[in-house]
């Protein structure tokens, strides 16, 4: 069987800042509708690392390829129709709506003096419709939720109509209904074919919603593969370095401890 082109592929990859190198070896492989957690303690080099897949700064080594192109040779547009971004938090001192933060996904590949048009704003409209929050269009983001705030975000990259989405810790500074929340629309997206790469510090959200996770610490890379055998016990405690246990709940899932 042919091998699918991945969209993100990473080899012998190392990143950094000024030439020097935070982590080294890291190779990875996204491909449509599949999930890859990224877990690894703070100062690890997740954001670094996500930040060089997305174009923004150099890498120390190695190569990157977008659906089989290398990512030096792409323009900013080009990336943006291949990669699309999820921060932690939406940050605005503005009174934007929702359909304006969401427009400016679907403005994203336009000229630098473009101005979105009717194209755009159905897109938009269609992105808020497919995560459920249509209803929040006229609304002014300071005065949503955290997890409303997010699933803006979210579709603000679904908008952009990227085949795969970065998102750094999204569901890092919200609550525990707001991470479901959250949690359910990574995977719908993904089930419908989005490929996305997130980081989080939870291994139990890793076991949930990821189909491969990639674990990495000050020393480099420790483990990459499925989850269920990536997250294991001895790899998570030689992550963080403390003792942690795995179980299977009655329901099959995983969990920790």
């Amino acid at each position: 069987m042919e091998r699918m082109t991945p969209l993100v592929e990473a080899r012998e990859l190392a990143v950094g800042h000024g030439g020097r190198a935070l982590i080294r070896g890291i190779d990875l492989r996204l491909e449509p509708g599949r999930v890859l957690c990224l877990l690894g303690p703070n100062g690890a080099g997740k954001t670094t690392l996500f930040r060089t897949l997305l174009g923004l700064i150099p890498p120390v080594a190695g190569r990157i390829e977008l659906a089989g192109q290398p990512l030096p040779r792409l323009s900013r547009a080009q990336i943006a129709r291949h990669l699309a971004h999820v921060p932690q938090a939406l940050t605005t001192p503005f009174a934007f709506t929702a359909l304006d933060i969401v427009l400016m996904g679907a403005a994203a590949g336009l000229g630098p003096f473009a101005r979105p048009g009717r194209p755009e704003a159905d897109r938009a409209m269609a992105a808020l419709e497919r995560l459920g929050i249509a209803d929040l269009a006229r609304s002014e983001v300071t005065r949503l939720s955290g997890g409303q705030r997010q699933l803006v975000l979210i579709a603000r990259a679904l908008a952009q109509e990227a085949a795969a989405i970065i998102m750094d810790e999204p569901t890092a500074s919200l609550d525990f209904a707001n991470r479901v929340l959250v949690g359910k629309a990574i995977r719908r997206l993904a089930d419908l074919g989005t490929g996305v790469i997130l980081s989080s510090h939870d291994p139990d959200q890793a076991a949930a919603l990821g189909d491969h996770a990639l674990l990495v610490n000050r020393d480099g890379p420790i483990a990459s593969g499925p989850v269920s055998r990536t997250l294991t016990a001895d790899n998570l405690s030689r992550l963080y370095g403390i003792p942690v246990r795995r179980e299977t709940g009655r329901d099959g899932r995983l969990h920790f401890y």
